[in-house]
C-alpha cells in the first residue's frame, strides 16, 4: 500500500509505499465442548483470516491511502481504482485505531480484539491494545 502525509514537513509528504505487515491478536474463551471439532479454539484461524482479508487487506492492498482533504485525493479518484480516502492523516498510528474499530465490530460476540500491530517497515510499527 502507498500513502502520503498531507502537509507533512518531511519525506513522507510524498506518495510512497510500504510492505505493511499486520498482526491481529484476539482473546476469548476456548470452545469447551470436547465433542466439538473446534474444541480448544477461541476462533477458527480461517474465519479470522477471512475477516481481516475482507475488511482490511482486500480494500487496501495495492491501494493509495490519502486523507480525504489531500490536494490530489479528489483528482485521482476515478482515474485509478484503488484510491482510498480516509478522514484522518494516514499514519501507522491512525491506521491501527481505524483497523481496531473495524475489526471489533466484525468479530463474533464471544471473541474480543486484544491487539493490533502494524509494521510499516521492519523496525517501525504502531500498536493498538485493548484496555
Amino acid at each position: 500500500m502507498a500513502h502520503a502525509l498531507s502537509g507533512y514537513d518531511g519525506q513522507c509528504a510524498h506518495i510512497h509505499g510500504h510492505s505493511y505487515i499486520l498482526y491481529v491478536t484476539v482473546q476469548g474463551h476456548p470452545e469447551a465442548d470436547p465433542a466439538s471439532p473446534k474444541y480448544g479454539m477461541v476462533i477458527d484461524f480461517t474465519e479470522l483470516k477471512q475477516t481481516v482479508r475482507r475488511l482490511i487487506i482486500d480494500r487496501l492492498d495495492h491501494a493509495l491511502l490519502l486523507r480525504h482533504d489531500a490536494p490530489l485525493a479528489g483528482e485521482l479518484q476515478g482515474v485509478y481504482e484503488k484510491i482510498v480516502q480516509v478522514p484522518y492523516q494516514p499514519t501507522c498510528e491512525n491506521m491501527v485505531q481505524d483497523f481496531a474499530a473495524i475489526l471489533q465490530a466484525a468479530l463474533p460476540q464471544q471473541v474480543s480484539l486484544h491487539s493490533i500491530r502494524l509494521h510499516e517497515t521492519a523496525t517501525s510499527y504502531a500498536e493498538w491494545t485493548a484496555y
